[in-house]
């Protein structure tokens, strides 16, 4: 395809005239290519987690401080009052502080992944690096207000001075999995729920994918796990760890209400091709013993994982499949280091490590 050769403009090129991220070679690296940064907005919404907010922040710390070994880390703050607060629990977690940001960028909620800024590369352009800053309505307005998740994107753009692009419809991060070379999967259970776009077909919300994160495919699977409030997210089911493989989580217990569900997406993997015509190489990955708290179901998955430079930060559950997951997960990353931290307090909040988390890719 012939891109553009013009410098884009997001003030004056807007999609009408058809100047779009993907006709000036911008896509959206997968999530295993090499990171500048890893972006973070600190909880502090006791609605998030009832009665557990304090008890996140060890958990929540460690992840950071294993980010940073290997990677800048840039958190959204709400003031100065949550940044010092932020550096207190992360000393106690012994983080690098020097390889930690700070940006006071007021959030309602801790979710980066899905309010954070989509970061799309071309290595060949003067501007090599723009973000995309989908609507964000918090899972089909679920959780208002959701006002100041709504404009983090376009605020980190402007603290970074790199171009924002909006392409005026809703989408979240956790609702796309990446794997760098044309490929989108996603789930139909999310992006075509009412609750989002409603006035876009299925066609219409590919275009829109395609043409915003700089992509040629977008495969679908029908749905996510049982406890899921994001009506599917794609992190909790399936993930790329290379071009063409993915883990995809499985029920071994056929009386569990995910076991139907996940096996219906695990045959729509295996009828699925990539734009080189191959098959999509398959590994399956356990589903953990069902976490439940005060009577409610939660989305707890082992596919929850976030890919940093040397390591693969895994959510553990307590139960007797955290080992096995752990070690699916390390023969599918050989070159990079396992680590579980527990998640059981977090999985309250409804997400894990990648739903809080966004990658800034490098390039140069």
């Amino acid at each position: 395809m012939n891109k553009d050769s013009r410098m884009p403009n997001p003030e004056t090129d807007l999609p009408s005239s058809g100047f779009l991220p993907k006709n000036f070679g911008y896509y959206f690296p997968a999530e295993f290519e090499q990171h500048e940064a890893t972006w973070l907005s600190w909880p502090h919404k006791d609605a998030s987690w009832p009665e557990k907010l304090n008890a996140v922040y060890p958990y929540y710390s460690q992840f950071v401080k294993q980010l940073a070994l290997n990677e800048r880390v840039r958190i959204n703050l709400n003031d100065e009052r949550m940044r010092v607060a932020a550096i207190e629990h992360l000393e106690k977690a012994d983080a690098d502080l020097s390889k930690i940001d700070f940006f006071i960028h007021p959030t309602n909620d801790a979710w980066c992944r899905d309010h954070g800024p989509a970061f799309l590369i071309n290595p060949n352009a003067e501007i090599k690096k723009i973000i995309v800053d989908w609507n964000y309505n918090a899972w089909g307005n679920k959780y208002p207000p959701y006002d100041l998740d709504d404009v983090i994107p376009t605020l980190i753009g402007k603290a970074l001075n790199i171009p924002v692009f909006n392409p005026g419809i809703i989408m979240e991060g956790g609702s796309v999995e990446f794997n760098g070379k044309g490929t989108i999967l996603t789930s139909s259970s999310c992006l075509l729920n009412p609750n989002r776009n409603p006035q876009l077909s299925q066609q219409q919300i590919e275009e829109y994918l395609c043409n915003y994160y700089g992509a040629e495919q977008v495969l679908w699977v029908a749905d996510g796990i049982v406890g899921d409030d994001t009506d599917g997210h794609i992190d909790d089911t399936i993930r790329f760890v290379n071009e063409d493989t993915v883990l995809t989580v499985v029920e071994k217990n056929k009386s569990d209400e995910n076991y139907e569900l996940l096996q219906h997406n695990l045959k729509q993997l295996r009828t699925m091709r990539l734009l080189n015509g191959k098959q999509l190489n398959i590994v399956e990955l356990p589903m953990p013993t069902a976490v439940v708290w005060d009577g409610q179901r939660l989305p707890a998955s082992y596919a929850n994982f976030y890919i940093a430079n040397k390591q693969v930060i895994v959510p553990t559950y307590r139960c007797a499949q955290d080992d096995e997951a752990l070690q699916i997960i390390q023969q599918a990353f050989p070159t990079r280091e396992v680590v579980g931290i527990d998640s059981t307090e977090i999985i309250w909040g409804l997400g894990s490590f990648h739903c809080l988390s966004q990658q800034e890719p490098a390039v140069w």
